[in-house]
C-alpha cells in the first residue's frame, strides 16, 4: 500500500459518513455533477467530423441551458419524491426532443431519476416504470430526433435507460439482502441470549433444589439425633454419645455438600471468602479512631462491661454505629461532634449516637433516596428490636437502637 493509501481511505470514510448524515447535500452534489455532464455533452457533436465526434463545434442556446438546469435541480428532491421527479425529468426531456433540432443531453437527468425509482421500489414496479420510460424516450428520439431512427444516439437512449432500471433494481436487491442478513444475525443473537438466560435460570433452579435437599435432609437427621441424645442423656450416656456423633457427622456432611453446591455459583475471579471474624463491639474503639482521624470528634460511653453479645446482635450494633457516624460525617457539617453510648439494660442493649451539628447549606439531614437509615431499620427489625431516629431539640440528630440480647433464633449471650 502506498503512503497515501490510509489517508485516502480515511478521507473517503469521512466523506461517506458526512454524506450519509446529510442526504440532501449528497443529492445536491449528484445534481451538480449531472448538470456538468449535460452541459459538457451539449457542446459535443457526435457527427462533427468523418473521424468521430468533436467538442466545441456547437453551443447550446438559452432554452437548452434552462431545460438542463431545471432537470438537474429536480434531482435534489429525488429521494423525497422519486416518482414526481421521474415524471418531471421525462416530461422536459420529451419537450426538448420535440422542440429542438439539436437537443441537449437532458436524458441524463431522466436516467438518474429512473435509477432512484428502481432502487426504492419493488421489482414489478421497477420494470413497468422502466419499460414505459425507455419506450417514451426512445420513441421520441427516433421520431423527432435530427438523425435517422436507427442512429446510435437513439439506441444509446434505450441502453442508458435500461441500464439505469437494472442498476437500481440490483442495488435494491443488495440492500434487501444485507438487511435480511443483519436481521437474521440480530435474531440469532437474541435467541442465543434468551437460551443462555433460560439455561442460567434452569441451573439456578437445580442448585436451589440441591440446597433444599441437602439442608432439609441433614437438618432433619440432626434434629432427630439431638432429640435422642437429649432423651437418653441421663440414663444411657453411651447412646447419647453415639447420637451426638451422628449429629456431628450429619452436620459435617451437610457443610461439605453445601460448600460444594454453593461453590458452583462462585466465578473464577471472585475473591476468596474472608477469614477474619465479623466485626463487633469488641473492635468499636478502632472504628471510632478511624472517624477521629477523618476529623470527627467522637466520645464513647460504655456501661455494658464488655459482656459478649450474640454474633448477630454484635454485628448489628457495630453496623448501626458505623452507619450513624457516617451520616454525621456527611450531613452534620465540619464542626459537628458525636457521642456514642452502649448501655446494657436487662436483656437488651441500647446503642445511641448523638451529634450536635447542623445540616450544611443545601444538604438535608437525611438524603432523600438514601439507604442508610433503611438498612439500620431492617437490621433492627430482623432481630426483633426497635430503632428511633429524629432531630434533637436545639440542633443535631439522634439515633437510638434497642436490641434484644436473646435473638429470635434462641441464641443467648
Amino acid at each position: 500500500m502506498t503512503p497515501t493509501g490510509p489517508a485516502t481511505g480515511t478521507l473517503y470514510a469521512r466523506l461517506r459518513d458526512w454524506f450519509r448524515a446529510r442526504p440532501l447535500a449528497f443529492d445536491a452534489t449528484i445534481a451538480c455533477g449531472t448538470l456538468v455532464c449535460m452541459v459538457a455533452g451539449s457542446f459535443t457533436d457526435p457527427h462533427g467530423s468523418p473521424s468521430g465526434p468533436t467538442f466545441g463545434d456547437r453551443t447550446p442556446d438559452v432554452w437548452s441551458v434552462l431545460i438542463m438546469v431545471l432537470g438537474a435541480a429536480a434531482l435534489v428532491l429525488r429521494r423525497r419524491r422519486p416518482f414526481a421527479v421521474l415524471c418531471f425529468t421525462v416530461t422536459i426531456c420529451l419537450v426538448e426532443l420535440v422542440n429542438d433540432n439539436r437537443p441537449a443531453p437532458i436524458a441524463m437527468s431522466a436516467v438518474v431519476a429512473l435509477y432512484t425509482v428502481a432502487s426504492r421500489t419493488d421489482r414489478p414496479t421497477t420494470w413497468r416504470v422502466g419499460l414505459a420510460t425507455m419506450a417514451m424516450l426512445t420513441a421520441a428520439a427516433m421520431i423527432f430526433g435530427p438523425t435517422n431512427w436507427y442512429a446510435q444516439e437513439n439506441l444509446g437512449v434505450f441502453a442508458w435507460t435500461g441500464m439505469a432500471a437494472a442498476a437500481g433494481d440490483a442495488v435494491r436487491s443488495r440492500r434487501a439482502f444485507v438487511d435480511a442478513i443483519r436481521e437474521r444475525a440480530e435474531r440469532a443473537e437474541r435467541t442465543r441470549e434468551e437460551e443462555a438466560g433460560r439455561r442460567v435460570a434452569e441451573e439456578r433452579l437445580r442448585i436451589a433444589r440441591d440446597l433444599h435437599d441437602v439442608v432439609a435432609h441433614h437438618i432433619a437427621l440432626v434434629n432427630v439425633q439431638a432429640g435422642v441424645a437429649a432423651h437418653v442423656m441421663d440414663k444411657r450416656p453411651d447412646q447419647a454419645k453415639e447420637a451426638l456423633a451422628h449429629v456431628r457427622e450429619a452436620s459435617r456432611s451437610a457443610l461439605d455438600e453445601l460448600r460444594a453446591t454453593v461453590g458452583l455459583l462462585r466465578q473464577s475471579g471472585d475473591p476468596e471468602a474472608p477469614t477474619e471474624p465479623a466485626p463487633g463491639l469488641a473492635v468499636l474503639d478502632g472504628l471510632l479512631d478511624s472517624f477521629r482521624k477523618a476529623g470527627l470528634p467522637v466520645a464513647l460511653a460504655r456501661t455494658d462491661g464488655d459482656l459478649p453479645l450474640p454474633a448477630t446482635v454484635d454485628l448489628a450494633a457495630y453496623r448501626i454505629v458505623q452507619e450513624a457516624l457516617t451520616n454525621v460525617r456527611k450531613h452534620a457539617g465540619p464542626d459537628a461532634e458525636a457521642e456514642v453510648s452502649v448501655v446494657r439494660v436487662g436483656r437488651t442493649v441500647e446503642i445511641t449516637v448523638l451529634d450536635n451539628g447542623a445540616p450544611q447549606a443545601g444538604v438535608p439531614a437525611v438524603t432523600p433516596g438514601g439507604h442508610g437509615l433503611l438498612g439500620m431499620r431492617e437490621r433492627v427489625s430482623a432481630l426483633g428490636g426497635s430503632l428511633t431516629t429524629a432531630p434533637r431539640y436545639g440542633g443535631g440528630f439522634r439515633v437510638q437502637a434497642i436490641l434484644p440480647v436473646t435473638t429470635r433464633t434462641g441464641e443467648d449471650a
